[in-house]
């Protein structure tokens, strides 16, 4: 894939990816999308776990690691050492901002911490994810996404109530703590911009679960309420299920809104529904939910997919089948908006993976590099951006410092 010129909103902004795996690196996929300069920084030898994560290709390549660091560049270097971290305080030195997901205490450990680097950087915005966060009595435990899905409460409200609480099948947790960590470290942004101060953005998986429960806490809080595993439905939010349709597909129908489920109500051919008692308001709907979704099968069921499909659109009424990834690479309104593109790769030759996002108008992102390999831009930057000669690097390269 030949390399593009970034013209990102992020463009001529610089960040210093260390940490590995997901709730990290997410972070550093997402400001590099927007044009930020990402340099990883990666353990000589054998990079980043996620370089092998994922289901494999043929040859044992991964098939996750081409999405999680496209846009970035990889250099190696081994932060236990003492010349390590202060080529590493060089990068930082240069940098807007420093992004890690190592257990806290580790990058004190390394003469890494704020403290230390905001001195040689004042302008430094340091993005730390981890599990419990930088402080309190949790601070540091090892904690996965897995873990921060659990105790912020998702874990328990996902899957069937006759069985255990069920996971999401990806990283959510991981994701949601490094897309808060984006957002904390653009509003850093903004703040420097005023000030010319950097500041600490400390994003916990645990916490930004919690921040996506809605009104879970206060429901308790107030009323006593706990939310119980539904399966696929909301308690008290009808209709909006899966239905079956004729051929054998599944299509999701949310019609919960009163005028909503007129038009239903209207498109099934009994627009009787709407004025029935039992149906015609939100709370009467809640309160006979079950009824009602048995009463929408019965008619889904004798619809064909792409006519109720073509029908929930000619009546206004949200709608979607139920899609894996043959149907999005088929569905032409992805192909439209391009969210699903085609990128070129050294090894695999051409990719598909998921556009950037969101889209902006004067200034979108863009896949502009393919995932690096390992220490691919060693002399790019040890020897471009912080001048070490010929010399210096092959020392380097032989006391296993990079």
């Amino acid at each position: 894939m030949q390399e593009t010129a970034s013209s990102g909103p992020l463009s001529g902004l610089r960040l210093v990816e260390m940490g590995t795996l997901l709730a990290g690196p997410f972070c550093g996929q997402l400001m590099g999308d927007f044009g930020a300069e990402v340099i990883k920084v990666e353990p000589p030898g054998k990079g980043d776990p996620m370089r092998e994560w994922g289901r494999e290709k043929a040859h044992g390549m991964s098939l996750w690691w081409p999405v999680i660091a496209r846009n970035k560049k990889s250099v190696t270097l081994n932060l236990r050492e003492a010349e390590g971290q202060e080529i590493a305080r060089d990068l930082i030195r240069n940098a807007d901002f420093l992004l890690e997901n190592f257990r806290p205490g580790t990058m004190e450990r390394w003469n890494l911490g704020y403290d230390e680097l905001r001195r040689i950087n004042p302008g430094l915005i340091m993005i730390r994810v981890s599990g419990f966060g930088q402080t309190g009595p949790y601070a540091k435990r090892a904690g996965f996404g897995a873990v921060g899905e659990a105790m912020g409460g998702l874990r328990y409200v996902c899957g069937d109530p006759s069985t255990p609480p069920s996971r999401m099948g990806i990283s959510i947790g991981d994701s949601l703590a490094a897309t808060f960590a984006c957002v904390g470290a653009l509003s850093a942004l903004y703040h420097r911009e005023k000030t010319g101060q950097g500041q600490v953005v400390d994003s916990a998986i645990y916490e930004a679960v919690l921040n996506m429960m809605e009104s879970l806490v206060t429901e308790y809080d107030q009323a006593g309420y706990i939310r119980e595993r539904t399966g696929a439905i909301l308690p008290n939010v009808a209709p909006s299920n899966i239905y079956p349709t004729s051929d054998g597909k599944m299509i999701l129908i949310a019609a919960n809104q009163d005028t909503v489920f007129g038009r239903l109500a209207d498109a099934m051919g009994r627009p009787e529904l709407a004025k029935e008692e039992r149906y015609a308001t939100h709370t009467a709907r809640g309160a006979h939910q079950q009824e009602l979704d048995d009463l929408i099968s019965e008619w889904t069921r004798t619809v064909p997919a792409d006519r109720l499909e073509a029908l929930m659109d000619e009546y206004g009424i949200p709608s979607g089948k139920i899609y894996r990834t043959p149907e999005m690479l088929e569905d032409a309104h992805f192909q439209a908006r391009e969210a699903i593109v085609r990128t070129a790769h050294p090894k695999f030759g051409e990719l598909r993976m998921q556009n950037v996002a969101p889209k902006l108008s004067a200034t979108p992102g863009a896949i502009r590099r393919a995932a690096p390999d390992l220490g691919q831009h060693n002399e790019e930057v040890y020897g471009s951006l912080l001048g070490f000669d010929a010399d210096r690097m092959s020392a380097l390269r032989e006391q296993g410092i990079i």
